[in-house]
């Protein structure tokens, strides 16, 4: 049997008895002595007996150290809620446990793939850095930035990093300097590691004149470490690694000491430098990758990310699941080999893909059918994030890459380094929808009075602490504003920001930010909503839409990239919004623009554009892929439009 719904629904894949049979999840429910059917109530007792769950993913996940006597302390708030507080334990250990000869990572770039290296090699590799590291005098709680690309020396130096106990903390070589130094420049860095060259789109670019001006603009950096390059006064990777050392020493640190720094992206003021801890980072993601994700010793993990955003983290932890990750570094998609990606999972034998709704929409408007081109045999698992996967993709995915496997949207943010709601091996895969809630994530939907609500779209918030929690914000009176922006709105209750819904199968629907739902006449509308139908019609190649002040009321804006935008074009677009969506759905007005602003990892700056229409400067543009864009939006309404 699989997780049953209550009415009938789009069913586009369904678990057979022998693949849940074999899952992580029904050895989990094994082990802990529940049922795993009906998965509701394996999730409620997640969630209500909080010490005896994450005890057991602990000892599940077999991870390296010493748990203590004390799972978990509650707290009249749940952000002051403490778990393992007398725990012990390494990150890096947990990373390394896989066999000798066993493959440990993959590395890729434009050309291919480029290299690969087993646990054993890993081992030595870390070994070698962290010795080097020692050297430079980094010790437990010190900060090691990075620039680096998503390559082995990379992995390498954040692995070394935290096996000293010291906090990793990184950008990608993409951002400009200014984006680099608001952004690691916060935490006062002791080491800064940095490729000095990377790859994007067919052409090379060399970092040295940014890196040059970061290390002037941050003092607390002593020393620098170059890889594929030199400069003056710095040293380079190999003689970092000129040393005997061939097993690395494992410092042990509390649960609760920090691992590593992300930031959010900026859009609209300096990034918050979120701070995540050492165990609830491992345990968090262990379960995910196992429970949700199914991954198993041996597999092949992939997510298109770089090194700035939390899904490169989160990969990495694929190897304390003794699975192999695919670090690739360069575009999607290249000009003369659109599925280039797939070329290399394919080489590769990637087990689990993970990507974005904007790459599987590329694909499609490229009419690509991965089927007819590659093998895909050890594919089991498609995952997407960064937005809301729209049912045609759902659709897509099961016609043209292949029937049988796991197509699981997935939804969280850098503020918890893990996720809310995502699949399941054991739920069936359902038309639109994310599968279900995450075990030992209270989530749920609430509306505008806070009463918990289903079938109707609210407010998605979590009701219970969990281990990776953030500790706070780095800098000062970082707790307080780590508090005012999750705790403030309802208090004692994490509010996430995003505007979603919850069926009554307590499967999932996102429609977008809360900070950017649309609000004509006062009824909440996700942009996600109006994306999923303006995305299928065939000329539009990319839209934005926001709402705009109008006569105290708000109208729809909607932007479109086209090569004509016409009236007959613009009827179109509002008949498809009107019948796939509702007439509050339908824009005032519709522009043509040329470009749509979108932050480096590709996600849409709705609220970026909004500020500029209504007049506002955006003061950070750093994260903005293309911010010569915005420049469009200034005095809009002057503007030609439909």
């Amino acid at each position: 049997m699989s997780v049953k719904t209550t009415k009938e629904k789009s069913i586009l894949w369904e678990p057979t008895g022998k693949d849940i049979a074999n899952s992580h999840l029904q050895a989990f429910a094994n082990q802990i002595q529940q049922p795993l059917f009906p998965y509701e109530r394996l999730h409620r007792w997640s969630t209500t007996y909080i010490d005896e769950f994450w005890s057991a993913i602990w000892d599940y996940a077999c991870l390296i150290g010493d748990k203590g006597k004390t799972t978990y302390i509650p707290a009249e708030s749940m952000v002051d809620a403490t778990f393992f507080p007398e725990a012990t334990l390494n990150f890096a250990e947990n990373l390394l446990q896989g066999k000798v000869d066993q493959i440990a990572a993959y590395e890729a770039d434009e050309s291919g793939v480029t290299a690969k290296i087993t646990f054993g090699e890993l081992r030595i590799q870390v070994a070698r850095a962290q010795a080097g590291l020692k050297q430079l005098g980094v010790k437990k709680g010190d900060r090691v930035a990075g620039i680096t690309t998503n390559n082995i020396e990379g992995l390498v130096a954040l692995i070394a990093t935290t096996s000293l106990g010291a906090v990793w903390t990184s950008c990608s070589p993409d951002f400009g300097a200014k984006g680099i130094i608001d952004r690691i420049g916060q935490v006062e860095p002791k080491v800064l590691i940095a490729n000095l060259t990377y790859q994007y789109k067919q052409k090379f670019y060399d970092i040295s004149d940014k890196l040059q001006e970061t290390i002037e603009q941050i003092d607390s950096i002593t020393d620098v470490v170059t890889i594929a390059g030199e400069i003056p006064g710095a040293t380079s990777w190999s003689a970092l690694l000129d040393n005997g050392a061939s097993a690395p020493d494992f410092e042990k640190v509390g649960f609760r000491d920090p691992l590593y720094i992300l930031y959010t992206s900026g859009t609209t003021g300096l990034p918050k430098a979120i701070v995540h801890s050492v165990g609830g980072t491992l345990l968090q993601h262990v379960k995910e990758h196992q429970l949700h994700c199914d991954v198993h010793e041996g597999d092949v993990l992939y997510w298109y990310t770089n090194t700035a955003w939390m899904m490169y983290p989160w990969l990495v932890s694929g190897l304390a699941s003794k699975a192999a990750i695919l670090l690739y570094d360069g575009a999607p998609v290249l000009p003369d080999n659109p599925s280039h990606l797939w070329e290399i999972a394919d080489q590769v034998n990637v087990t689990h893909f993970g990507t974005s709704p904007k790459y599987l929409d590329t694909l499609m408007r490229e009419e690509i059918v991965l089927k007819d081109l590659y093998n895909l045999t050890s594919l089991k698992s498609i995952l997407s994030c960064g937005a809301p996967l729209v049912a045609d993709q759902y659709d897509w995915v099961y016609e043209t890459i292949k029937k049988d496997l796991l197509l699981a949207s997935i939804s969280g943010g850098t503020e918890i380094i893990g996720c809310f709601v995502m699949g399941s091996p054991v739920h069936p895969v359902i038309r639109g929808e994310i599968s279900c809630k995450a075990l030992g994530m209270a989530v749920e939907v609430v509306d505008n009075r806070d009463a918990l609500v289903y079938g109707q779209k609210g407010d998605l918030v979590c009701l219970q602490p969990f281990p990776s929690m953030p500790l706070t914000f780095y800098g000062k009176n970082g707790d307080e504003r780590f508090r005012a922006n999750y705790f403030t709105e309802r208090a004692g209750i994490w509010t996430h920001g995003d505007f979603a819904e919850q069926t009554i199968d307590q499967s999932f629907i996102i429609y977008g930010r809360a900070d950017t739902v649309l609000n004509p006449g006062g009824v909440r509308i996700g942009t996600a909503e109006i994306y999923s139908v303006v995305e299928q019609i065939k000329e539009v190649k990319d839209s934005i839409v926001f709402g705009l002040p109008c006569d105290n009321d708000e109208e729809i804006v909607l932007c479109v990239v086209t090569e004509d935008l016409s009236k007959d074009l613009a009827g179109v677009i509002r008949k498809q919004i009107r019948a796939n969506a509702s007439p509050r759905h339908v824009p005032r007005r519709i522009y043509q623009v040329n470009d749509i602003p979108h932050t480096i990892n590709g996600k849409k700056v709705e609220g970026a554009v909004k500020k500029v229409a209504v007049g506002n400067e955006v003061k950070n543009k750093a994260s903005i892929r293309n911010p010569e864009c915005l420049q469009f939006f200034t005095d809009i309404r002057k503007k030609e439009c439909y």
